[in-house]
């Protein structure tokens, strides 16, 4: 049965954004697929208007990352499935964090029980400049 979740995102130190609804297919899914819904709704959303500005999880190509999202130099509809796949590469890179209910879900594959009032958070770390 079909749950929807509240995301949120953050970016290490504290910058947290305000929470996005996601429609899951089901209660009890995995990583992957709760980054499938996330992605292909986010990317759903920016097509329909296709605004300068995409707020997203991953950087889409030919773009440039600002303070709240990514300047595309050319206004056009994403693929989905390319955004899926780098925001699956990222996850396995440790390009963020996924928590659920203030656990870390450290597999795509692991399976994630969620509930209405499940705390979903994407936690973006952003590497060190000069480190």
């Amino acid at each position: 049965m079909p749950i929807t979740v509240h995301i949120r995102d953050e970016v290490i130190p504290g910058q947290l954004s305000p929470a996005e609804s996601v429609l899951v297919s089901q209660a009890v899914t995995t990583a992957r697929e709760l980054i499938r819904s996330r992605i292909q709704q986010e990317v759903e959303r920016h097509n329909q208007s296709l605004p300068e500005v995409f707020c997203g999880l991953v950087q889409p190509e030919e773009s440039e990352r600002i303070l709240n999202g990514f300047r595309m130099k050319v206004r056009r509809p994403l693929d989905w499935n390319a955004q899926f796949e780098k925001a699956c590469a990222g996850f396995q890179r440790n390009g963020f964090l996924l928590i659920v209910d203030g656990s870390q879900i450290s597999e795509l594959d692991e399976p994630i029980e969620l509930r209405a009032q499940s705390e979903v958070q994407f936690v973006k770390l952003v590497p060190l400049v000069g480190g």
